[in-house]
């Protein structure tokens, strides 16, 4: 077999996708976390982005960045461990630290490397792991690059992870890692009872609060915040990418796990730093954060107000706290025909096929965004009510 030939067959699968109104990936949308995107001179409303608070265009935001810009350039050219660390890395750590209730922080360049270094760099060949089978893949890679034992846990079943700890030796060292609010499905993480079962059977905890982070908690502090759980957790991570409107991530824990990280973790060490107005945009995020509560109220209110529209519809939803809302369709045929249906009408959603969920759990992913209108939000729903109706899903 060539070696290419693989890529051809693969593009031959796309091809046929296409023709039949089903590949929805690498589309061109601009701009693309607004209410309102652009894909070849039309417009259609953004029911997809991950900016939950919609900050990506907030005009504080907007402004710190260009002046970090101006004041630092278009990036630091160099590894962190090397010359590429700024005033503004160091103070962006020591802000996410105080956000997110821990004695430091490292900002990696990206969300994904940040889970994957900092697993691989914390656990050894003599450790435990245990997962939740529906953690993000960032995760899953970060398990697959550690030297450790890895264990599956069905998903939030905390019986099932009790049976796993039980039966491990106790001189094991252990890490229980899970997202706080899953990514398909919206779901929270019982990190109560994990922190206990932790306790017990003598392990550290991993929280990846990606989608918690400017979402959940009285604050928007995160899925730590929502269970009263700040500075109790051994290693907090996150990404920029959605609340935070840009690229990165962070780990955050004690002293002694960071600098450990920032001077062990191969995908920090060899990497670029980000860019510094990178850290600029996201100090500003948490700024807002901080001082604008009324946007939190905002996104509340649109993902209560889409919630309780679609479940009047007919819709069956995964049942979440979160800004995403996951509608079961359970048919991979169905689930690509409303998102192509919904795309013609001028509606922008995800739809989620295995391997991102079980085979035969396909799904529509709605995200909600504050900055969207209820008028914008009226309008989207109206459509889809009328594309389940025509494809007898409601």
């Amino acid at each position: 077999m060539n070696l290419f030939d693989r890529c051809r067959d693969f593009q031959s699968k796309i091809e046929y996708l296409k023709t039949h109104n089903q590949f929805f990936y690498l589309r061109e949308f601009d701009p693309a976390a607004t209410p309102v995107v652009t894909q070849k001179g039309k417009e259609y409303i953004m029911l997809g982005s991950n900016n939950y608070l919609g900050l990506v265009d907030h005009p504080k935001v907007i402004e710190a960045t260009r002046k970090a810009l101006e004041n630092f350039g278009t990036g630091a050219c160099s590894s962190r461990v090397l010359t590429g660390t700024t005033s503004l890395h160091t103070k962006l750590e020591k802000r996410l630290a105080r956000f997110k209730g821990t004695q430091d922080s490292v900002v990696f360049s990206t969300g994904f490397m940040t889970m994957m270094g900092t697993i691989s760099a914390i656990t050894g060949e003599d450790d435990l792991i245990f997962s939740d089978e529906l953690n993000h893949a960032s995760i899953v890679e970060g398990c697959r690059l550690s030297k450790a034992k890895k264990q599956i846990y069905r998903h939030n079943d905390m019986g099932h992870l009790e049976e796993q700890l039980a039966s491990t030796p106790s001189e094991k060292s252990k890490m229980i890692v899970t997202d706080g609010v899953f990514s398909m499905k919206g779901t929270v993480a019982n990190i109560p009872a994990i922190k206990e079962l932790a306790d017990r059977y003598g392990a550290a905890v991993m929280v990846d609060d990606a989608h918690g982070t400017g979402v959940l908690g009285e604050k928007g502090h995160g899925t730590l915040e929502h269970y009263d759980l700040e500075g109790k957790i051994d290693l907090v991570c996150g990404t920029f990418s959605k609340s935070l409107c840009t690229i990165g991530g962070f780990t955050g824990s004690n002293s002694e796990v960071v600098t450990f990280l920032k001077l062990n973790s191969r995908s920090f060490i060899f990497t670029a730093s980000p860019p510094p107005f990178v850290a600029a945009t996201v100090l500003a995020c948490l700024d807002v954060i901080d001082n604008e509560p009324e946007i939190l109220r905002r996104l509340r209110d649109n993902t209560e107000f889409v919630k309780t529209k679609l479940k009047d519809y007919g819709f069956v939803l995964e049942d979440t706290i979160t800004p995403i809302i996951p509608i079961m369709i359970n048919d991979d045929e169905k689930t690509f025909r409303m998102a192509g249906a919904l795309e013609e009408a001028g509606v922008i959603i995800n739809p989620v096929v295995y391997p991102a969920v079980p085979p035969g759990a396909s799904l529509i992913r709605v995200s909600v965004m504050a900055s969207l209108s209820t008028e914008q939000l009226s309008e989207a729903l109206d459509k889809m009510k009328a594309v389940g109706k025509k494809l007898q899903i409601i």
